[in-house]
C-alpha cells in the first residue's frame, strides 16, 4: 500500500483546527438541543470519526445509531447518484429530534436521499451536521444545519475520508495530489 505522504498535496485542515472547529460545534449543539434528548444518526463508514469526537464535545445527554450508505463505486471520486441503504437504524425514530452526522456533502444527492429517507419516519426534527461542505459541487439543494468547514472541489482524505478505505485514521484532512495516487488493485 502506498504511503499517503507520496500523494498528499497539502494538509487542508490541521488536527488542532479540527479539534477546535468540533468543539465549537458540541458546544453550539448542546445550546440548540438543551431539554430535547437528541438522538445523532452518524453516516458510516466516513462519519464514524468525526461522530465520536463530536460526541464527547455535546454537553447534554444524547443517543447515537447507524446507517451505511453506498453512493460511490470504488476508485472513483464523484457518486453516480445511485444511492443504496446497506444498513438501516437499529432504533425508531418517531416523534425524535434527529441529527444526521456525515462527513461530507457534496452534490447533495445522497443527502436528499437520505433525508427523505428519515423524514418519510417522522421524527420530530430532522437537521443535518456536516464536517465538510463542497457548496460549490452542489446539485440537490439540501438544508445544512451545522457545517465545519467549508471547502473547495478537491479531493480530499483523512480523518474518516478514505482513499479506496485506506487512510481514514489520519487526524488531519488533506488533499490528494491525484497524478501521484495509485489505486490498489
Amino acid at each position: 500500500m502506498q504511503s499517503y505522504h507520496e500523494f498528499l498535496d497539502e494538509v487542508l485542515i490541521p488536527e488542532i483546527e479540527l479539534q477546535d472547529r468540533i468543539a465549537e460545534l458540541g458546544e453550539e449543539i448542546s445550546q440548540d438541543y438543551a431539554g430535547k434528548d437528541p438522538h445523532l444518526v452518524c453516516i458510516l463508514k466516513g462519519g464514524v470519526i468525526f461522530l465520536t469526537d463530536l460526541m464527547r464535545q455535546i454537553s447534554i445527554p444524547h443517543t447515537i445509531d447507524f446507517m451505511a450508505i453506498s453512493s460511490y463505486d470504488v476508485g472513483t471520486r464523484h457518486s453516480p447518484g445511485q444511492v443504496r441503504l446497506t444498513m438501516d437504524l437499529h432504533e425508531n425514530i418517531h416523534g425524535r429530534n434527529v441529527l444526521l452526522v456525515e462527513d461530507i456533502i457534496d452534490s447533495g444527492n445522497t443527502l436528499s436521499s437520505v433525508l427523505s429517507l428519515l423524514g418519510a419516519r417522522k421524527p420530530a426534527t430532522l437537521k443535518v451536521c456536516t464536517l465538510l461542505d463542497k457548496v460549490e459541487r452542489r446539485e440537490v439543494d439540501v438544508p445544512i444545519d451545522y457545517v465545519g468547514f467549508e471547502i473547495a472541489d478537491k479531493y480530499v482524505f483523512g480523518y474518516g475520508l478514505d482513499m479506496d478505505q485506506y487512510y481514514r485514521e489520519l487526524p488531519f484532512i488533506g488533499i490528494v495530489n491525484e497524478n501521484k495516487y495509485t489505486p490498489p488493485e
